[in-house]
């Protein structure tokens, strides 16, 4: 399935790779009395996220953020390949592949089997932090063995494409329009996007929130799957404050729909309501 809204001059497709259901054991420092009490507020019974991949086209350039995947996760999940189809979209015709963090529901769909590029002509972006600490094998000295298996997939895609790699640095413009925001803690060169155009804005706010029916509501909680869960949490809590007060235009990875809305404050929280 594929969605899509213009900026300015520019046009973002969604490409949905997963529909994923969770544990409530994934939130960290809370109970599953309290996951469930916000589900219930939020009037739903499962831990839901979905797995969002883009494609924003400025000009001649045709730039994928994330890359899915892989059907790592299961018979709902690896579905990119089918999004682009859909939309019309070639591995050939993407020229560039903006990396949010290298987690495998990241990036396992950027890479075939064999370790090969599926975008042959695309330059792979991301920041040096995220880089460094996903190639470096001290960094996982005695992780468990499906932690081994993320780096592993990290490494994979930063060699797959190593002669097409770019390091992106917080606030650097990599596309026309299209800017880095740093965001770490969820991993050390987390980041988003800020996409602006004919005076209008976007923020791709990555894996901030993982599920919103959770973590909008209470923005303390983190998942199992954060490397720094404070700094993580500080990230948050600064986005969804900056959002809420700019008012601004929001989507991000693990979305369900609507795709793009805006972030409001609720209470001690916030929600997330279409525009």
């Amino acid at each position: 399935m594929t969605l899509g809204t213009k900026i300015g001059a520019l046009d973002i497709t969604v490409l949905i790779d997963s529909r994923l259901t969770f544990d409530p054991g994934i939130f960290t420092d809370t109970t599953a009395e309290h996951v469930n009490g916000l589900l219930k507020d939020a009037g739903v019974s499962e831990v839901q996220t979905h797995c969002n991949s883009y494609v924003i086209r400025s000009g001649e350039t045709v730039m994928m953020v994330d890359a899915g995947t892989g059907g790592l996760f299961g018979p709902t999940s690896g579905k990119l390949g089918e999004a682009m189809a859909e939309a019309g979209i070639k591995p050939a015709d993407i020229t560039h592949l903006f990396m949010t963090h290298l987690h495998p529901d990241h990036t396992a769909g950027a890479i075939t089997s064999d370790g090969k590029a599926v975008f042959p002509n695309a330059e792979l972006m991301l920041l040096e932090a995220e880089r460094a600490f996903w190639v470096n094998d001290a960094n996982f000295a005695g992780a468990p063995e499906d932690v081994l298996g993320w780096q592993g997939l990290a490494k994979g895609t930063v060699n797959a494409y190593k002669d097409r790699l770019k390091i992106v640095r917080d606030g650097e413009e990599i596309i026309p329009g299209v800017s880095v925001i740093g965001l770490p803690g969820h991993t050390p060169g987390h980041a988003g996007l800020r996409i602006e155009s004919g005076g209008q804005t976007l923020v791709h706010m990555a894996d901030v929130v993982h599920v919103q029916d959770v973590q909008l509501s209470d923005p303390s909680l983190g998942v199992v799957f954060d490397v720094d869960g404070a700094q993580a949490r500080r990230s948050r809590e600064r986005a969804l404050d900056m959002l809420a007060t700019d008012k601004l235009m929001v989507t991000g990875s693990h979305l369900r729909m609507p795709k793009f809305g805006q972030i409001v404050r609720h209470g001690s929280g916030y929600r997330y309501l279409d525009i």
